[in-house]
This record gives C-alpha cells, structure tokens and sequence, in this order.
C-alpha cells in the first residue's frame, strides 16, 4: 500500500504539472519534428533531416532561399477523441494486467506464458516505430531507393535474430541482458557493467522517442510540448508499474495491428490510383516532372547532373541520399547487428515457453515486419507522385510528415471530413506508437537497474518476491520520471543522432559479448566487460564526433551563401527597389544563424567532423568483438570452460527456465 500511495501521489504531482503546462501556448518546434519523431524511432533515419540539406546543393552556385513553410494541422476535435480512445482500451489493459502481475516473473517476463504469434506481433509492434511509419516513407518521398534501403536493413536484422540469438537467449537467460552474461562469468561486475550498457542504449533511444512525441503533438495537434512529454511519461509509467510485461506486450500488439491496419489502407488508396497497376505506379514515377525537377537540382557523384525521364529514372536508383558506399556498409552493419543487441528487442524472447515459440515469433515478426515495409515504401513512393518532394519539404524539409500529408489528401479526395479522420487516425497510431515503444524501453531499463543491480550486485540475490516488485516498479517510476525531465530538456536540442547512437552501442557493445557469451567455450568476464567496454565507449565517441552531429561554422557558411545571394539580388534590383517579404524574412534568418554561429563549436570543441561517416558501425563493432576476444585471452578463467557445457545444455533444452503462466 505503501508504494502505491507513492504512486499516486507522484503520478498526482505530475498531472498537476501537466496542467500547469498546458496553459502556455505552444512553442514553435527547433526542428522539424520527424527529425525528432522518425529519428525517434530507429535507426538512422533521422539523420535524413540534418542530411537533407548537404544532399540538395544546388547546381547553381547561389543557391535560392528555401520556399515559405507550410503548415500540416489535424483536426483538434477528433483526433484528441482518437487519442482518448486508444488511452481508454490501453488503460483497460492496464487494470486486467494488474491483476495478473504478482511475482517478478510476471512483471519482467509475463511468466513465460506469451504465445509466440503474440510475441511476434509484440515484437513487430516493438520495432516498428514512428521513425518506420513516418521517417522511411519520408525518405522515400525525397530520395527514393535510398529510403527504401532502411528498411531492407531492419527486415534482414531479423534474419540475425532468428539464426544467432532467439532460442539461446530465450533458453540460457532469465529477465535481462546481464542473466545471459553472469551465468558463467563474475556475477556483480558483469551485471553492473550490462545494466550500464542497457540503460545508456534505453536512454539514448527513449530521449528520441520522448522528443518526437513532444514535437509531434505540438505540431499536429496543437498540444504544449511540455504537456504533451508529460502526458506521455505518466501513461508509460502507469503502463510499465501496473502492468509489467503483460500490459506491454498488449500495448504492443494493438499498437503493430492499427499501425499495419492504417498503412495498408493508404496503400491500397495509392494503388488504386495507380489502377492497381505495378509497372505503370513505377513508370509514373520516372515521367513525373515534379520528380524530374527535384532530382535534377541535386548534385550527384562527380557532379553530375541529370534533367528530364534520366533524373525521373534516377529516383529509383541508389546514390540520391546514401553517397558515400562505406556509409551504407556501415549502416548496414549497424542495422542488421544492433537489432539483435537491443535489450527491449532480446527481454520479448524471455516471455515465451518454449524455444519453438520463440522461433515462431521471429518468423512472424518478419513477415510482418516486412510486410509493413512493403507498404511504407508504397507510401513514399505514393507521397512522391501524389504531393511532389517539392510540396512535401514545404511543410518538413526532412520528410517525415509524407504519410500524414498522404493521409489527409486521398481522404479529402474522398471527402474532406475522410481527409480530417485519416490525418486524425494516423496522428492516434503515431501517438500509439510511442507509447508502445517507450513502455517496452522504460521495462527494460528498470530491469536491468532493478533485477540486475539491486537485487543481484546489491542484495546478492537474496531478495524475497515483494522486495523485487517494489524495486522493479520504483525503477520504473524513476526511470519514467527521468525520461519526461529529459526529454523537457532536450526541446530543442537536435536529437537525431542518439538513435544511431542507440543501434551503434547495442551492435558495438551488446551483440559481440553475447554471441562469443553463448557460442565460445573460453569466454570469460574479462572478454564481457573489455566487449562492452571498448564497445560501447568507441561507438559513442565516433558519434559525437561524426556528420550526425550539429556543427555551427557549417551553419554559419550555409547561412552565409544565402545572403551572399540575397544581397545580390537586392543589388540587382531598380533604384529604390527591395526584397518581397519572403526575401527579406530569409535575409533575416541567414543573418541571425550567422551571427549565432560563425563562432562556434560542436559540443566536443570541433569545427568539422573528424569521423566522417554518419554510423560508426563499421569500425566499433569490429572493435567491440576484437576487445572481447583479447580480454578474454588475457583474463583467462577455468571455471568458465568448465561450466560452458552446463550454458550449451540450457541454451539448446531450456532447462532452468520458469514454468509458463497461461495468460
């Protein structure tokens, strides 16, 4: 009782402070807010929102300012009451899972009793993102091919899972990355050393999440960022503390059902335009001369420049947005090897009973997974010919707003209240999403503080069933409470690059240690914490000092060129002449972005990147299993050969693991 009086009386202060928030009138975003939302999501699709303008030099040498922004606004009205009405089924949940989460079992793992179709759908809904519904298509929109790439890497991610990771992890672990990594090592250094690993990858992934939850909610609908960031953190609590993994998991499948649902109707709505017709959809594509004119204006390798049906082709050609072949490497890498290194991603394989379940979610996390895929690039394709890359950058030089703008034109050619109730449900399914993903997120770090560090390092395990329930929903709220402190913090910073962050230290760090954990009879805890060490500390370092993040004397020559060319415009003029109101507005900002940043510095001191690629991956998860390998051999431990034969007969039979509760 005690507990939840805290609770309440927490949750209580929140919602008050949430009020208090909702009274100041809404900021204008720093950033686009898929630049904070899609990114927020996964992967590195985020950083097609900083990318956007290196990508688009112009061929001419002055380049013209960019076009008036435009602004995408949802019906207030009714897509709060679709808000209200996910809120109320999820909540629902919430109560019915309440009643079935009484030991630690139950809140980190459901009790083993999750069937593998629902964890698959958990799974899909786990990964699938507002970056994949809004950040892919986008891309695709913009760069075509290349935005069809990230979805190739997260689709294949999962072919790694299933041969390498799924039915070990499931049968050798109990809760948490650390169970897997302490069977055989030293225990408390191990586990302390993991935890760290996962609450930096949770916290880099859930101030992305949290941002883009905030921006979009501001842009869409309306709502304070700061109330919208608090909205968010007291529903993924409330989510995490009551519910635990069985509330998640069905948070999560509705979430991958309306998220499937509301991207297969669109898709069925852009093929329909095309006449159901798949060779004339791609030809339309190449023909389009809004496309034809958007690629032109780009710069290619070696400088080329293409016009006419060769740029409209082009568009379905790689090279648009990935240039540089090392950086799709790498990012391959980081993709295909940090999927199966996320601690949210392997905590699903524990709440399965068997290994053939957990075998048989994968495969259906696949097919789903790339089924939606298929869809999304239907939609950025779809938001090419439909809206033009042009119209689209007019609201969100990133792209990411494609599929809302989609959304709401195929149902206002239907009706206009349809255009209004398509933007609202997709708005919802957005919102869903976050939810859905933080939740997951928060479960996995509170883990891994509460069962890794508190109840293994710190009570040595000797802690009764009520002592690892209050620890584990205390975590949360901890946990939760940070996130919404952060993600109120972070307004307006440029987060994109912490989700490249987040798949770089889970594919550098993670995978390597637990793979050499599970398959090599000599690893040891030297080779654990010298893999996670060197893993993670390269992949972060590489990132803060590569493209992704924000360089002010860069800004400051961007903004330069523009006056550049708007004072010789103005000198062009005649005699008395001045610049139109949008001129002088562009004049304005370039002014001010140089005078703000002629001066500075990134947050490491530097000028310009020294790490030119956008993912460390090619270079620190070579690292990362490099580290492990030599720490091993110079650290080399009997007892751990010996006791690889007990982890080899649990990761192939399962023994050991709790028996499944029927939920």
């Amino acid at each position: 009782m005690t507990f939840k009086k805290i609770f309440i009386a927490a949750s209580l202060a929140l919602s008050l402070a949430g009020a208090a928030f909702a009274d100041e009138p809404a900021k204008a975003p720093a950033a686009s807010p898929a630049a904070m939302s899609a990114p927020a999501a996964q992967g590195a699709a985020p950083a097609a929102t900083q990318a956007a303008p290196a990508a688009e030099k112009s061929a001419v040498a002055a380049p013209a300012p960019a076009p008036a922004k435009k602004e995408l606004k949802a019906n207030r009205t009714i897509t709060i009451g679709m808000f209200v009405l996910i809120i109320g089924i999820t909540m629902g949940i919430v109560v019915w899972a309440a009643k079935k989460t009484k030991t630690a079992s139950d809140f980190y793992a459901a009790g083993g009793g999750i069937t593998g179709a629902q964890n698959g759908w958990a799974i899909a809904g786990d990964y699938m993102s507002a970056a994949s519904f809004l950040g892919i298509s986008g891309l695709i929109s913009l760069y075509g091919y290349d935005g069809f790439m990230y979805s190739v890497g997260w689709l294949v991610a999962y072919i790694t899972v299933l041969l390498i990771v799924a039915e070990p992890c499931r049968n050798a672990g109990k809760y948490t990355l650390g169970d897997i990594l302490s069977f055989r090592t030293s225990p408390k250094p191990v586990r302390a050393i993991a935890a760290i690993s996962t609450v930096s990858v949770a916290t880099f992934y859930l101030t992305a999440q949290m941002v883009g939850a905030g921006k979009l909610m501001a842009l869409l609908v309306g709502i304070p960022y700061k109330a919208s960031i608090i909205g968010v953190g007291i529903l993924m609590v409330g989510y995490v503390v009551f519910g635990g993994m069985v509330a998640t998991t069905w948070v999560q499948i509705i979430k991958a059902g309306l998220l499937m649902a509301g991207a297969f109707l669109l898709s069925v709505l852009v093929m329909a335009k095309a006449g159901f017709n798949p060779i004339g959809f791609f030809s339309s594509i190449v023909s389009n001369p809004e496309i034809q004119d958007h690629v032109s204006k780009m710069v290619l390798k070696d400088g080329i420049i293409l016009n006419g049906v060769d740029a409209g082709q082009r568009f379905l050609e790689p090279g648009l947005f990935l240039k540089n072949p090392l950086d799709q490497i790498s990012l391959g890498m980081a993709l295909v090897l940090g999927t199966a290194g996320m601690p949210h991603i392997l905590m699903r394989f524990f709440t399965v009973p068997t290994a053939q379940a957990a075998r048989k979610s994968v495969i259906i996390a696949m097919f789903l997974i790339g089924g939606f895929y298929i869809l999304t690039t239907l939609l950025g394709f779809g938001a090419a010919i439909s809206l033009s890359p042009q119209g689209i950058k007019s609201i969100d030089a990133g792209g990411n707003m494609a599929t809302l703008m989609l959304a709401e034109k195929l149902g206002a050619d239907i009706a206009p209240v349809i255009g209004d109730l398509f933007l609202a449900f997709l708005c919802a399914v957005a919102f869903a999403t976050i939810l859905a993903v933080v939740s997951g997120l928060v479960l996995a770090a509170s883990a891994a503080i509460a069962h890794d560090i508190y109840v293994n390092v710190i009570k040595d395990g000797h802690a009764d069933q009520n002592e690892q329930m209050f620890a584990a929903r205390l975590t949360s709220v901890v946990v939760g409470t940070c996130g919404i402190i952060i993600g109120i913090m972070a307004e307006n910073q440029n987060v994109a690059h912490l989700v490249a962050l987040a798949f770089a230290v889970a594919a550098s760090g993670n995978l390597p240690v637990v793979v050499l954990s599970l398959f090599w009879r000599k690893f040891n805890t030297g080779g654990v914490i010298s893999g996670l060490v060197v893993g993670t500390v390269c992949s972060i370092v590489l990132v803060m000092v590569s493209p992704n993040m924000t360089y002010p004397k860069a800004v400051a020559a961007g903004a330069k060129k523009v006056i550049t060319a708007m004072e010789k415009k103005q000198a062009t003029l005649p005699a008395g002449a001045t610049l139109d109101e949008k001129d002088l507005k562009a004049l304005a900002k370039a002014r001010k972005d140089y005078d703000t940043n002629k001066d500075g510095t990134s947050i490491l001191g530097l000028d310009k990147p020294i790490f030119t690629l956008k993912n460390p991956g090619i270079v620190s998860i070579p690292l990362g299993f490099l580290a492990a390998i030599i720490g091993c051999l110079a650290f080399p431990s009997r007892r751990s050969e010996e006791m690889f034969d007990e982890v080899y007969v649990r990761q192939n039979t399962g023994i050991g693991m709790a028996k499944a509760i029927d939920h």
